[in-house]
């Protein structure tokens, strides 16, 4: 299957002979869908914090934060061409009453906040942005947006696009970050550490705008930034295969490999040291005047987090006497749940068992409730062992063709925004491994093609999915205004971007 110029590409990219064959083996005999017993709700898996207690976490929060190190993780490298799709049929395709998506850009055009930078792209007279509006050629302004010789929207991420206006200036999601990150991620000194992982072509970008806007944020928010960046590993990109489930090849005959989703950044994370790590999508960001929402929650949650960590770890530093009430209080309380057979254990083995259950990295999750967004959502899961579990589980990991666990998912009542505030040391303060806790058989197979030809691809389990199966997780009720993801173009018109 292998030829020496294959062992050489392999090594080159820093994987092994053994790591591709396991993904051949995966590909040949598939992952198992999640065993769902039933969607996480109120008081079933997820907790709902009454107002007041919110109140309190987030007033201490500055107080619990002391003496830590905090880090707010982006991940901002995907390409922002899935926001212009019906764009770009449009200028293939000029024709608004067959393409409703165009018809909307177009009628909301002069509220984006990149029509200011749009129009600069455009001559005077005859050929200005007004005049192509007046001449209803808006297939030339779509195609000024997207093209290379235009603003170039089309092949950059959406980090660094321009997604909301002031008065005469316009903000990117890569600057909003720096102004969340100001507002709920700071330190006792004032100091401010991102984490942007970004495509190698676009970093030089990234690094740009940065430096054109750090003094001004720094002023204005008092604050001081340390912005560091990464890219996704060569070595965890994927190998794909033909229908035969061999490895696909390239005209030159060397192997296809493909990026292997957001699961793969587990590495990236894997190789930062902090105390308390946030997680947030690079596109679910909105205008100042609507963050209240967001800054008091993510502070409730980090707030909440260092609470549970604080007591998970009270318990494993001490000797456990009662195992039994610790078991059942961390059921009662964290609906933290004990292997199948605890309870005929031995005392010295329950001991042993809870601070396995215990000494592992923890999440807060945010979760909203559903309106009916696609992805993934809170459900309790049954582990091999027979227990259960708190996970995240994505629609490609449910088997909608039971139609018991297609109505769980149907009928759930939250919904994943990519919210998490983590905490990845022990009880003695080291760093864990994160790759220990991946469920490594928990990726996705999908179907793709190149040069005209079929292939599989293959994902690594998705970052907040089964690459956290094995972490302490919480699920906490947030609004939905804390939700504003930008999927496509249109949604910038929506409010929480105007």
């Amino acid at each position: 299957m292998f030829n020496d110029s294959d062992h050489k590409q392999i090594a080159d990219r820093g994987s092994s002979l053994g790591d591709i064959e396991k993904q051949i083996e995966n590909f040949k005999t598939g992952f198992p869908f999640l065993d769902i017993q039933k969607a996480a709700t109120i008081g079933d898996g997820i907790i709902q914090l009454p107002s007041e207690q919110i109140d309190i976490l987030k007033a201490n929060y500055e107080q619990k934060i002391a003496g830590k190190s905090i880090l707010k993780f982006v991940p901002a490298s995907g390409a922002a061409t899935r926001m212009f799709k019906d764009l770009f049929a449009y200028v293939d395709n000029p024709d608004l009453t067959s393409n409703k998506s165009a018809s909307t850009f177009v009628e909301g055009l002069k509220k984006f906040a990149f029509y200011k930078e749009l129009k600069g792209k455009f001559g005077n007279n005859g050929s200005s942005i007004e005049s192509q509006i007046t001449k209803g050629k808006y297939d030339v302004i779509a195609d000024k947006l997207l093209s290379e010789e235009g603003l170039g929207y089309g092949s950059l991420p959406k980090a660094l696009l321009s997604f909301h206006k002031y008065d005469e200036n316009s903000r990117t999601p890569f600057e909003e970050h720096l102004v969340e990150g100001a507002l709920y991620a700071k330190n006792e000194t004032g100091q401010v550490n991102l984490h942007f992982t970004v495509s190698p072509e676009h970093q030089p970008k990234f690094e740009l705008l940065f430096s054109q806007v750090k003094t001004q944020y720094e002023k204005t928010y008092g604050v001081s930034y340390s912005v560091t960046f990464s890219q996704q590993k060569s070595s965890t990109d994927t190998i794909a295969v033909d229908d035969k489930n061999e490895p696909f090849r390239e005209p030159d005959g060397s192997i296809l490999f493909r990026p292997a989703g957001h699961g793969a950044l587990l590495e990236n994370l894997n190789d930062l040291d902090a105390d308390i790590i946030f997680i947030k999508n690079i596109d679910n960001v909105v205008t100042d005047d609507l963050k209240g929402d967001t800054i008091n929650y993510k502070k409730a949650l980090a707030s909440l987090l260092i609470d549970c960590q604080e007591e998970i770890h009270g318990i494993l530093k001490n000797e456990i006497s009662d195992p039994d009430t610790v078991a059942l209080r961390l059921k009662q309380k964290y609906f933290i749940e004990m292997s199948v057979g605890f309870e005929k254990l031995t005392k010295v083995e329950k001991v042993e068992a809870l601070k396995s259950k215990l000494n592992k990295p923890i999440r807060v999750c945010g979760m909203v409730k559903n309106t009916g967004e696609p992805g993934g959502g809170p459900f309790w899961i049954k582990e091999k062992d027979g227990s259960f579990t708190l996970q995240i589980a994505e629609t490609a990991q449910i088997d909608m063709g039971d139609s018991l666990k297609a109505d769980m998912l149907k009928n759930s009542t939250h919904f994943n925004p990519v919210d998490l505030v983590c905490a990845t040391k022990d009880f003695e303060g080291n760093s864990f491994d994160l790759l220990k806790y991946r469920d490594d058989t928990t990726g996705f197979i999908s179907e793709k093609s190149k040069n005209g030809n079929d292939l599989k691809a293959m994902e690594l389990p998705g970052l907040w999915n089964g690459a956290m199966a094995d972490w302490i997780t919480f699920f906490i009720e947030v609004p939905i205004s804390t939700f504003n993801p930008v999927k496509t173009v249109n949604d910038l018109l929506k409010e929480a971007h105007q």
